[in-house]
């Protein structure tokens, strides 16, 4: 059989057709969100609401962005946030939201940003229809407020489950940035659990869908239509969108939102610990092959963590059947527990694992003398002095304590330990006088990392210590 010959301008057909062939089945993988935002588009809403500002009182007041006022985007934003840094006295604001229908009765969900502090809350329809909505209730460390409009048959979203988002999955923000209703932004999943310094109770999930002031409360969904989100916040030094979009998990706020519509309130598990990161030098003080889990600094108590018998050095590595792979982790997982319930913890102790069992309590509201002669202690190259009954009565110390003077350069500088501090323990062992403390550092071992808790602040953290081996 004779074989042609196939032509350069044949083969580069090919290749054109082979290329065009990959475009098309890579475009196929990508999403297509055109009928998720004609079936959504009805539930979503936009939430006005007005306000009596008091320019002569702090009360209410909402600060713009930061913006230069020689930026183009100046002006855009004081329209949007409806202030005037030259106004006198009362002045009526209005500023703008998203939300959307939770159920076809009515109730509406949204942040308590949104709300906050509001005379009159407007909502208005995809069909332009405006109604008076009733705050349900709000709860401020979560940033859920859940409304109620009298309307009926009214079209509601999909709930969908944020226990089982992934990070790298497709995600669509439907709202109406600077007042502009019914955008939608799509992005993927950046990270999951993420914990903001203004909450500690809400495992946040960021994505890099743009969300701009006007988008809060708005529904973020998954590619099944499904929500799995409620937008909540930005991360930017502009007031705009930077790349960094924060969501409420679904069923984090959804357990909101019948509490609130239940009792008014919310109620939260309550452990009685204080927690934090567990560091590469901590991990080989307390025995573990990598950093993980939530390390216990003080226990609180008459605390449900106490009467388990959680101690300060356990490492939490488990709660209530769940992981806890970083210390960030654990208080949304104390939050969301029912109380009254009796849950499994599992800590690391001395290089051991321990199971422990404790009973959820309601998590409460928000709630000297000179020391006697310094000591220079040389293995710490530190300076330190036993602290007075009125001291220890002060910090509530009982009797064990030593407060650091001094600090030079060596094992304790290395470690972070600072003038001021209190030790209170050095490789698991109580420390209550400076001879104590000596007779200690002199047989620490050399070259490996040893727990020291000190108290700082009012707070009790540890900190990793390691002693040279030519020291």
């Amino acid at each position: 059989m004779k074989l042609k010959r196939i032509t350069p301008l044949a083969l580069l057909g090919l290749m054109l057709f082979a290329l065009q062939g990959a475009a098309w089945a890579q475009a196929s993988q990508l999403p297509d969100f055109t009928e998720l935002v004609k079936q959504n588009r009805g539930a979503v809403v936009n939430i006005s609401t007005t306000q009596t500002i008091d320019h002569g009182s702090d009360k209410h007041q909402q600060a713009m962005p930061n913006i230069p006022k020689d930026s183009p985007f100046y002006q855009f934003f004081k329209h949007f946030f409806g202030q005037s840094p030259q106004s006198q006295g009362e002045e009526k604001v209005q500023s703008l939201g998203s939300g959307f229908i939770i159920s076809s009765d009515g109730y509406i969900l949204t942040n308590n940003h949104v709300v906050k502090n509001a005379d009159k809350i407007m909502v208005q329809l995809s069909n332009h229809r405006e109604l008076p909505a009733k705050l349900i209730g709000a709860d401020e460390r979560t940033d859920v407020a859940l409304l109620k409009i009298k309307a009926d048959d009214l079209p509601t979203v999909k709930i969908g489950d944020s226990d089982k988002l992934q990070v790298g999955q497709w995600v669509l923000a439907i709202g109406s940035p600077f007042g502009l209703q019914y955008s939608a932004t799509q992005g993927i999943v950046s990270a999951l659990g993420r914990s903001l310094p203004s909450d500690t109770y809400v495992p946040f999930i960021q994505t890099d869908a743009a969300v701009n002031p006007g988008n809060s409360g708005g529904p973020l969904f998954n590619t099944d239509g499904q929500v799995i989100g409620v937008n909540a916040e930005i991360y930017s030094n502009t007031g705009g969108y930077m790349g960094l979009s924060f969501a409420i998990p679904i069923n984090v706020a959804m357990n909101v939102a019948k509490q609130l519509k239940s009792q008014g309130y919310v109620t939260r598990g309550y452990l009685g610990v204080y927690i934090q990161p567990v560091t590469q030098d901590l991990a080989e003080s307390f025995g573990l092959k990598r950093p993980v889990g939530a390390l216990v600094s003080k226990v609180v108590p008459d605390s449900p963590a106490e009467r388990a018998g959680v101690k300060a050095g356990d490492v939490i590595l488990e709660f209530n059947g769940k992981k806890v792979d970083e210390s960030d982790h654990l208080p949304p997982m104390v939050a969301a527990t029912p109380v009254g319930k009796t849950v499994t913890v599992v800590v690391q102790r001395n290089g051991k694992r321990k199971e422990l069992h404790a009973k959820i309590a309601k998590l409460p509201k928000r709630t000297g003398s000179s020391p006697s002669a310094e000591h220079s202690e040389s293995t710490l190259h530190i300076t330190a002095a036993d602290l007075s009954p009125a001291q220890r009565e002060k910090l509530k110390l009982g009797k064990r304590g030593v407060l650091v003077k001094h600090v030079q350069d060596g094992p304790a500088a290395d470690a972070g330990i600072h003038p001021g501090d209190v030790i209170l323990a050095i490789d698991n062992k109580d420390v209550s006088s400076v001879q104590q403390l000596s007779r200690i550092a002199r047989h620490l071992p050399r070259g490996r990392a040893v727990p020291v808790l000190v108290q700082r602040n009012g707070h009790t953290i540890f900190l990793a210590l390691k002693v040279a081996k030519n020291q």
